[in-house]
């Protein structure tokens, strides 16, 4: 009996060796080749669903649209001269500033919530705060928003509160307006700058906020030197998460802007389901698309720089 085991564990061992052995002598080509093979189907599908549909909208933006609201297959850059009309320049900026005025406050609201639901000592209780940041995801994205327009109508909610406590005389013009835009955005957007910050502040190692603290670092110091350098890639994460559909968002602005808010995403729709101009709103779409791919690609150089220096 002793003998079978010793004989069970040699061949266990010798099979071992043999497959390291197998492993060992196949070459790094054929290895890369196994690996690539995994990989295609992933870029095979991100080439049709991604890459397939933005060049046919890219070919479509260089045709135009024919008196009879058909497509002349006539190649050129008319919609792009048209696109950048200072009328619509105008609607691109403000994209632009409730986008990034939206990001600056998600951040500012969602790093101290991410950073409490981080310090949390019970694994239990920081599930119950993550589920709760996630509560809302739950509800139609359509109802929330119907919400905020009994909540800031002329007759709403908060008017009414104003108006019973004296504050004001008469009812805000709250709705449709930038200001109930930017509330919706903020409110929309806010879960997905607390998620990636929550995941990078809990990575973070207490014994290096408590060694800053022991260097003799205020909390100020302890968060602008030690905590806001180290969750930096959640921060990046987030702002990417806030900012890029921010300056696309269609319903916010199309439920609580009205007519004198129109951001970039409903120029788009307007013209491609109102107007039925389908190249000139190709054309809109691929030049926020390169304005906002330069900002981040600006904003993520000038990041790194920084960091660089930090470092030296």
């Amino acid at each position: 009996m002793l003998f079978s085991g010793f004989l069970a564990s040699e061949i266990k061992l010798r099979g071992m060796d043999m497959r390291t052995a197998r492993t060992e002598a196949l070459p790094t080509g054929a290895l890369r080749h196994n690996s690539s093979f995994w990989v295609l189907p992933a870029f095979t599908w991100l080439f049709l669903l991604i890459a397939v549909p933005l060049a046919f909208v890219f070919i479509l933006s260089l045709v135009r649209r024919n008196p009879a609201g058909g497509i002349d297959w006539v190649l050129g850059v008319s919609n792009y001269v048209r696109a950048l009309d200072p009328l619509y320049l105008w609607i691109y900026w403000r994209s632009l500033l409730l986008a990034l005025a939206t990001t600056l406050i998600c951040l500012v609201l969602g790093f101290p919530v991410a950073h409490f639901i981080a310090q949390q000592p019970s694994a239990a209780l920081r599930t119950l705060l993550l589920f709760l940041v996630t509560l809302p995801f739950w509800t139609s994205f359509l109802i929330r928003t119907y919400a905020w327009i009994l909540l800031l109508r002329t007759e709403g909610i908060l008017n009414n509160a104003l108006l019973a406590l004296g504050i004001v005389q008469q009812p805000l013009p709250l709705l449709y307006s930038n200001f109930a835009i930017l509330t919706g955005l903020v409110y929309t957007e806010l879960p997905f700058m607390i998620l990636p910050l929550y995941t990078a502040l809990e990575r973070i190692d207490p014994s290096q906020v408590e060694a800053s603290s022991d260097l003799g670092c205020t909390a100020w110091q302890t968060l602008w030197r030690v905590l806001i350098p180290l969750s930096r890639p959640g921060i990046i994460a987030g702002v990417v998460l806030v900012f890029v559909p921010s300056v696309g968002a269609y319903l916010t602005p199309d439920l609580l802007g009205g007519a004198k808010s129109i951001m970039a995403g409903n120029l788009i729709h307007n013209q491609f389901a109102v107007v039925r101009d389908h190249p000139f709103g190709a054309a809109i779409a691929f030049v926020l698309m390169v304005v906002v791919l330069a900002l981040m690609a600006i904003s993520y150089r000038t990041t790194r720089e920084h960091a660089a220096l930090r470092v030296l």
